[in-house]
């Protein structure tokens, strides 16, 4: 993966947040609570992240450290996915605009996969330098 990778996941992100802002900013929503999503994309690679830069090499047999920031991993997501869900059920936003959250939650969260991905299969980066 090269440059136009890069560029893939720049645009999907990209997408991502055009959906959140959709939510967010459409009339017949204007509300802007689905906002705190953000919350989560900016801390759902904080687990692999300090996994990574504690167990150092992330591939070899499986690690209560690994497993544990799976956990953590998996967690946040799920918060991301249900915030929404109970923000429309309780009538804060509306379920148009939750659509438009969860939309945006699939494509960010496939986004930071690839990014992991990007960064595993490049051998120019190093985890522990982050």
């Amino acid at each position: 993966m090269s440059v136009k990778g890069l560029v893939l996941l720049a645009m999907s992100g990209s997408i991502a947040l055009t959906f959140l802002m959709l939510s967010c900013a459409l009339p017949q929503y204007g509300v802007y609570w689905p906002l705190f999503v953000m919350i989560f994309y900016v801390i759902v690679p904080m687990p692999v992240l300090i996994a990574r830069r504690f167990s150092g090499d992330m591939d070899s047999t499986s690690s209560a450290c690994k497993e544990l920031a799976i956990f953590f991993t998996s967690g946040i997501v799920i918060s991301a996915f249900g915030l929404p869900i109970v923000l429309a059920h309780s009538n804060v936003i509306v379920w148009g605009s939750c659509g438009f959250v969860i939309a945006a939650n699939i494509v960010a969260f496939l986004t930071v996969l690839g990014l992991f991905l990007y960064i595993q299969e490049d051998s120019d980066y190093e985890y522990s330098l982050w």
